[in-house]
């Protein structure tokens, strides 16, 4: 496609987003309704579009956890209705006061939540994004561009097309949810160059996808490059919760961004902490990296290398560090971590308050698994993704966090000397 066809869906995005905010909540709730309808009634057709997909990604050969992130069926997709329900139901994000202050000449200064504007999205492989963020964006009263990766286009192009069908429904501007249908990456570079119609660009997707649109982007991006999340078992632990904790943030699901990729382990307690933990590891699957301290009290595990402490591995593999306390703990996370989530087991109050002071990441965790960084289980319905940022959204972005601010001032002839 063109710079000029980008530009058209630019400004079609931006022509919605000034009518979307005009729509009462219960409207936007009503679009949202319907288009968990439409996903349901179109599964046949969005089934038959994702296998396509997934003929295609065996035929390039793709990785098998990527083509298992492109699969789609019948119980997804109502999950993925749900989901669209999950946030019809929440709360207006848009109108609400955050502050008021009456000054001392009677002008009274309010500050109001607003949406943001058109957000891109540019995101890889799951093809419950394209729902999921029309969604988010639609409660938030944000026009949406949706840019998917090659290897799910059909899927998206499917789902796209079903909750379109929902805005004509209830006449509401088909650019509120627009969606690049084309596979080409100049056509990217050209939508991150419209910072006259796009106000956010939010990458989903692999370090590599968001390092290059953030290079790129001349449109302020929300990003988090990696999920390298820590947890740390004190001496104080008690060691059959830290070893549940610790199982949970490793296995339940190890290829997301919020599973535990390096243990570090006090090492008054290592011993009595690993040797069971390396069999619950190896009953698991997991295979461990150590360090030399580690190896020494856990046989025959390979050595984790400088490399390995800055690997977000996405995979059953976990590298392992004894410490002298929870200032290396601290130390290793501040050297080695991306900011995303870490996590404390400790009976101490003194030691988790300082863990949580000091680690500078935008979820930090005491007694529980950096699993529960999520929209969903932060009772936020879906959301965008987890940010590492610290300006404007952090941690996971779901339809406040899609909202900024402006002033509304009102006065009864105030002029100023």
């Amino acid at each position: 496609m063109s710079l000029e066809s980008m530009k058209r869906i630019a400004k079609s995005a931006k022509e919605a987003s000034y009518a979307l905010p005009r729509l009462s909540n219960d409207e936007r709730n009503a679009v949202l309704e319907s288009m968990a309808k439409r996903l349901i009634q179109n599964t046949p057709k969005i089934l038959k579009a994702n296998q396509k997909d997934i003929q295609n990604a065996q035929k390039a050969k793709l990785a098998p956890a990527l083509v298992g992130r492109l699969k789609l069926d019948e119980t997804k997709l109502k999950k993925v209705a749900a989901g669209l329900i999950e946030i019809a139901k929440l709360p207006d994000p848009l109108g609400r006061l955050l502050e008021s202050v009456k000054r001392p000449n009677g002008l009274i200064i309010q500050k109001v939540s607003v949406p943001i504007g058109v957000i891109l999205i540019i995101y890889e492989s799951r093809p419950n994004v394209t729902a999921d963020c029309a969604g988010l964006c639609l409660k938030s009263g944000n026009s949406v561009i949706l840019r998917g990766g090659k290897e799910a286009f059909e899927s998206n192009q499917a789902i796209h097309q079903a909750l379109v069908g929902a805005l004509k429904e209830y006449k509401v501007p088909s650019g509120a949810v627009s969606f690049v249908a084309s596979k080409e990456h100049r056509d990217v570079d050209h939508l991150l160059g419209l910072r006259e119609s796009i106000d956010l660009v939010i990458p989903r997707g692999g370090e590599s996808l968001i390092r290059r649109v953030s290079d790129i982007s001349k449109i302020p991006v929300l990003r988090h490059y990696q999920g390298i999340c820590h947890t740390y078992i004190d001496r104080e632990a008690e060691l059959s919760m830290a070893l549940s904790i610790a199982e949970n943030a490793k296995v339940q699901n190890p290829g997301v961004c919020n599973a535990m990729e390096t243990l570090l382990v006090d090492r008054n307690i290592a011993k009595d902490f690993l040797i069971p933990f390396a069999k619950k590891m190896k009953a698991t699957g997991v295979e461990l990296r150590g360090c030399p301290r580690t190896r020494k009290i856990v046989k025959g595990i390979k050595a984790a290398s400088e490399k390995d402490w800055r690997t977000e591995y996405l995979d059953l593999v976990l590298s392992v560090r004894v410490v002298d306390d929870v200032t290396e703990a601290i130390g290793h996370i501040r050297q080695y971590g991306s900011g995303h989530s870490d996590a404390i087991v400790s009976d101490n109050a003194q030691t988790r308050k300082r863990f949580l002071d000091e680690v500078d990441s935008a979820c930090v965790f005491e007694n529980a698994s950096t699993r529960f960084s999520d929209g969903g289980e932060f009772g936020m319905g879906a959301e965008m993704g987890i940010s590492t940022d610290k300006l404007h959204a952090r941690g996971p972005v779901g339809i406040r966090e899609l909202t900024s601010y402006k002033y509304v001032i009102t006065g009864r002839g105030h002029v100023r000397t």
